[in-house]
């Protein structure tokens, strides 16, 4: 069996709510070449702030109304994802994560779909024993598990994915939605683009933000996002006596313009694979402080496109921020360091077009694709 062009694809998601796994998935959807492939979407559920720009780009939008993989009827929608992949003649199935590959991989399997390819864009921080062994079973499935950083990569390798199934790709970036850092004689804002979860590190921060505001009393700290620490972090703002330099902003659709309007981004995780946060930061061109964990390590070259700090210590923490808030003229090299490099390493197109890359050579290996069909040259 030979494929021609459009090839049918389908990208597997769970619902389109903005966050950076979304939104990759969402912008590779819509600049996969529509003359080399046919985009279906299949998710688990069709909702989220990100569906109206998948719907302008995809040939379809299936739901599977998957609620909990314990659940009996979960079989009843794998075996219905198998039938429509083959109704669909799919050639690729490329799931997005977690939930979405324990699902999707092994019903491509049951369907034959003739490529299969996972993501995995973390660390495990917050996954248990049974969802990482679940994962893990399902790679099996997989022709290529694709990582978004090379920390993500050598967890795979830890859970012993053969080398030869592991791709890497780097997360894209929209620089079109950036908006510039706003040049300040002082430098006072300091803000944070994370979900509240422990591992995101916030409670350091804020330990951290003591010795900052003894030094500049007039600091503030701008919180982006929302998640289960929101009620524990504001008791600790407020047992600490720093609730008026604290700023609970929850989720933001106006991220550029927050990193526009702030001087200084930290990031203190306990725990990173490769951040969009940290990529948007830099592209925004300020100065960055963060832990030296994951995929951070890839991002920032420390001293030259920001500075890095241990995991869970909020004494260097403090100190790189006075650093920078002493200094404006370093703080602005740094940032404008960090743009420079943003650019250069890290588009969307760049990213599309490896996956693409993955896309033909998996088919070409496996006789799919004809060798006369020359739109279909890997690029």
């Amino acid at each position: 069996m030979t494929f021609t062009a459009p090839l049918p694809i389908a990208v597997l998601m769970t619902r389109f709510e903005p966050g950076g796994t979304e939104r990759q998935m969402t912008e590779l959807i819509r600049r996969l070449d529509p003359s080399r492939w046919l985009v279906h979407v299949a998710c688990f559920e069709a909702r989220g702030g990100w569906l109206p720009r998948v719907a302008e780009a995809a040939a379809s939008i299936e739901e599977f109304p998957v609620t909990s993989l314990k659940s009996p009827r979960t079989a009843r929608h794998l075996l219905n994802f198998a039938a429509w992949c083959r109704a669909n003649r799919i050639a690729v199935v490329h799931t997005a994560e977690l939930y979405s590959n324990v699902f999707g991989l092994p019903a491509a399997a049951l369907a034959g779909v003739p490529v299969r390819i996972g993501n995995r864009r973390e660390i495990n921080p917050d996954k248990s024993r049974t969802q990482i062994a679940m994962q893990r079973a399902a790679y099996g499935f997989a022709h290529k598990i694709v990582a978004n950083s090379r920390a993500a990569a050598h967890r795979l390798l830890f859970e012993r994915v053969p080398a030869h199934k592991i791709a890497v790709v780097a997360n894209g970036l929209d620089f079109e939605r950036v908006e510039p850092r706003q040049s300040r004689p002082t430098l006072r804002k300091v803000i944070v683009v994370a979900n509240l979860r422990p591992e995101k590190g916030h409670d350091v921060l804020m330990d951290a933000a003591a010795d900052v505001l003894r030094r500049f009393p007039d600091a503030q700290f701008e919180i982006v996002g929302g998640g289960p620490e929101r009620d524990s972090l504001v008791a600790r703002a407020a047992a600490r006596g720093m609730t008026q330099a604290f700023a609970f902003l929850g989720h933001r659709d106006d991220v550029p313009a927050r990193l526009a309007g702030a001087d200084i981004f930290v990031l203190p995780s306990r725990s990173e694979a490769f951040p969009n946060a940290v990529l948007e930061a830099m592209a925004a061109g300020l100065p960055i402080v963060a832990s030296g964990v994951g995929g951070i390590l890839e991002l920032i070259d420390d001293g030259k496109t920001g500075l890095l700090v241990p995991p869970g210590e909020p004494q260097p923490l403090a100190e790189r921020i006075c650093r920078l808030m002493a200094d404006p003229a370093a703080a602005a090299a740094i940032g404008d360091a960090a743009r420079e490099e943003a650019r250069a390493r890290y588009s969307f197109d760049r990213m599309v077009a490896a996956f693409e890359s993955i896309y033909l050579n998996e088919l070409t290996r496996r006789g799919l694709v004809a060798a006369d069909e020359p739109q279909l040259a890997a690029s």
